[in-house]
């Protein structure tokens, strides 16, 4: 039997070092953990979520690293398996004043995901599944795996989120509307930044919104980078705008905000306190280096967000 979790999701772990100098130039780095779901678990967790973690991990120094820090942050890393392949790296640093990134991530441990590899009774613990393209993208097995666990939580009242994310990939247009197409019709809720327009061709959000509900996905939350959030269901659009700020590292900013939003209407929020709530967490996330180590507690989230709101 497992302990009840609020959110599950599946993804890629990968080891980051981060620099507010440039790559070429920085002589140290901050060594900490990134990917795109697992930044959604961590933003959920610090938000007040009991929040598990799927994937694979190399047995070596670093995949101990990882276990250790997930356990010390608190993560349910139960289900969390071990490959005979490298743990992912990435670098990241700041050149007048944009984000220069490197990965370090072919023939990874967590591409080697397997459906045989999920325990499904671990899916049935939650209330809420999430998973990204870019795990889709990761290997067949992988693309298999979130395909069979969206169905399964579908199948047994666990609601669903996906979030497109294929900037990272190499995918043709048709690549990414096929794998896109392989689990559209289990997805309870799709999270979208504008920026995303290799699924959708289109960075106007009142073009977001109609395509998303000729998909018949009508429930949605969009994101514009530097303009607002929009959450979407059938009867409703609610916005609230984003206040002006100067980012300094945006890496893992969507999957931050993605994680606060989740947590938040978990927790019986409304949709507008929700939206703020994500709003005041990723611009607070932004105005730090690192994905995930930038990432702030909900303590502080709600305080600077009465600064903001009210």
């Amino acid at each position: 039997m497992f302990e009840k979790l609020d959110i599950i999701t599946i993804g890629e772990s990968l080891i980051e070092f981060s620099t507010d100098k440039p790559l070429d130039l920085a002589e140290t780095f901050t060594k900490y953990y990134g990917g795109d779901t697992l930044a959604v678990a961590i933003s959920a967790l610090r938000s007040g979520s009991n929040v598990g973690y799927i994937t694979k991990v190399k047995n070596d120094d670093f995949g101990q690293y990882l276990l250790d820090a997930w356990q010390s942050e608190g993560l349910d890393s139960g289900q969390v398996k071990f490959a005979d392949f490298q743990n992912g790296v990435y670098f990241t640093g700041i050149k007048n004043n944009k984000i220069e990134m490197q990965f370090y991530r072919t023939k990874t441990a967590a591409s080697t995901l397997m459906i045989s590899d999920i325990d499904l009774e671990y899916i049935k613990s939650a209330k809420f599944v999430f998973a990204t393209g870019f795990v889709q993208s990761l290997s067949l097995s992988c693309r298999e795996a979130v395909k069979e666990v969206f169905k399964f939580a579908k199948q047994n009242g666990v609601l669903v989120g996906y979030y497109p994310n294929f900037r990272h990939t190499n995918l043709l247009s048709d690549e990414i509307k096929e794998l896109f197409d392989e689990v559209r019709e289990y997805i309870d809720i799709v999270f979208i930044n504008t920026k995303d327009n290799l699924l959708f061709d289109t960075e106007s959000p009142d073009e977001l919104i109609k395509k998303l509900g000729d998909f018949q996905l009508e429930n949605s939350l969009i994101i514009k980078n530097g303009e607002g959030i929009w959450s979407c269901d059938r009867t409703e659009v609610s916005f609230i705008k984003m206040h002006e700020f100067e980012p300094i590292d945006t890496t893992g900013y969507t999957s931050a905000i993605i994680g606060a939003y989740i947590s938040s209407r978990l927790t019986g929020l409304s949709r507008m306190d929700s939206i703020k709530y994500a709003n005041t967490l990723g611009m607070m996330q932004a105005l730090k280096t690192g994905a995930i180590r930038s990432i702030p507690f909900k303590k502080d989230v709600i305080e600077k967000m009465r600064e903001y709101y009210d």
